[in-house]
């Protein structure tokens, strides 16, 4: 398989082969995307749009976004939930009836996700009890409600990422962890919990599935999002564990889902879901999101794209390369250019503090049709303008673009 197919086809899996919709994107234009990538992922960085939002413009351009918050964080009964939070690639909504896949990993959690759970469990035994009981007693709740039900003094710690938690908070994500809590709704972004009994359909809460089986589902997920990939892509989409992969993908390949291949240029064996597409070619543009399911591999961004991408979001200002929250550019199948991006509500902007070309590519063309799906983010966010920074090699001709547009 040329690599310029295999380019073609991971575009196509994730949607970028579709046209976009001519008419106001509906409900199930907005389900066509998370049907096409399996997951999306959450982030809290809300510097230009929360990284949940963000692929769905990517495929289909300007949507409601009540759609998406509807399909995660509401329910009732002519309207079921169709999505549910859980740790997929990170934390994601994944489809409700994707939940009970990751039980095997609910079970690993059981002690603790992570250190700072583990130190908390030990040496506040009760508190889950506690929490539980509130929950069913009070409905669906934040942490810090949680803890004026129990009239807590949010004891604090530390996890490995700096976030500032209480014991309470711990306790809380602990149990979301293990499947006990669910995410109701989100209120400016905090996280509602509730019992996971009261958030998912009663048959998807009694579906039980083994590890092996739930496993081959999931790197069945992968690569139909993925369409073709190496062992590590199709690992990596719900961050699972090499021992668990290479007996999924020998099934896959047995059962003839799976068609190992070669590509040129890359390292390792990769398999083509059968069912993938080929396109003859791909157009359009799209600003992708640092967590778009695209490229979120950063390994497979490169091999696939030869597009070296890191998130710079904890480094230093002044050692960055490139910014704070930086979107890659997609034109007509080619990763051609990035931006670092700020969506100034106050005063009605989209900033682009810094402006890069790739190697190649610093063309008028790209230029132009970079300001096109600028002014296109500006109006979905309902920012008046954009306005170009001085810091990257391409800052100067996207200017000149935006200007342009602007005139005309």
């Amino acid at each position: 398989m040329t690599a310029a197919a295999a380019r073609r086809t991971a575009l196509a899996a994730q949607g970028f082969a579709t046209p976009r919709p001519q008419a106001e994107p509906t409900r199930r234009t907005v389900a066509r995307v998370w049907e096409k990538t399996q997951l999306l992922q959450l982030d809290s960085v809300s510097a230009v749009v929360r990284a949940h939002y963000a692929p769905v413009f990517s495929r289909i351009g300007a949507y409601d976004r009540a759609l998406l918050d509807e399909a995660a964080w509401s329910h009732s009964v002519r309207r079921p939930r169709k999505l549910v939070e859980y740790w997929a690639h990170e934390a994601a909504v994944v489809p409700v009836e994707d939940w009970p896949l990751m039980r095997w990993r609910m079970g690993q959690f059981r002690n603790g996700r992570w250190g700072g759970a583990r130190q908390v469990l030990e040496r506040s035994p009760h508190l889950p009890k506690d929490v539980l009981e509130v929950i069913r007693e009070f409905g669906a709740c934040t942490a810090g409600e949680v803890e004026k039900h129990l009239e807590l003094d949010r004891p604090r710690s530390k996890d490995h990422w700096g976030w500032n938690y209480s014991d309470t908070k711990v306790v809380c994500e602990q149990l979301f962890a293990i499947g006990e809590l669910s995410v109701d709704k989100r209120v400016g972004f905090q996280r509602h919990y509730d019992l996971t009994e009261r958030v998912l359909p009663p048959q998807v809460l009694a579906r039980r599935v083994e590890e092996g089986e739930a496993v081959r589902e999931l790197v069945r997920r992968s690569a139909t999002a993925l369409g073709v990939g190496t062992e590590a892509d199709l690992r990596d989409y719900y961050r699972l564990h090499r021992r668990q992969t290479e007996p999924a993908i020998a099934d896959l390949v047995d059962a003839g889902e799976l068609e190992p291949v070669l590509v040129d240029g890359w390292d390792k064996p990769a398999y083509l879901h059968t069912a993938a597409r080929t396109p003859r070619r791909i157009t359009g543009a799209a600003l992708l999101c640092p967590f778009d399911p695209l490229i979120f591999f950063r390994p497979r961004a490169e091999r696939i794209f030869d597009f070296h991408f890191r998130i710079e979001i904890y480094t230093p200002e002044h050692k960055r390369v490139h910014g704070y929250y930086v979107f890659a550019f997609l034109l007509d199948g080619e990763l051609v250019a990035r931006v670092d991006l700020r969506a100034e509500r106050a005063s009605g902007r989209l900033l682009v503090p810094g402006a890069f070309a790739e190697s190649g590519w610093d063309s008028p063309y790209v230029a132009a049709e970079l300001a096109r799906a600028l002014r296109e983010m500006a109006d979905w966010l309902e920012l008046d303008v954009v306005e170009v920074g001085k810091r990257g090699d391409f800052a100067g001709p996207l200017r000149n673009a935006v200007r342009g547009r602007a005139r005309g």
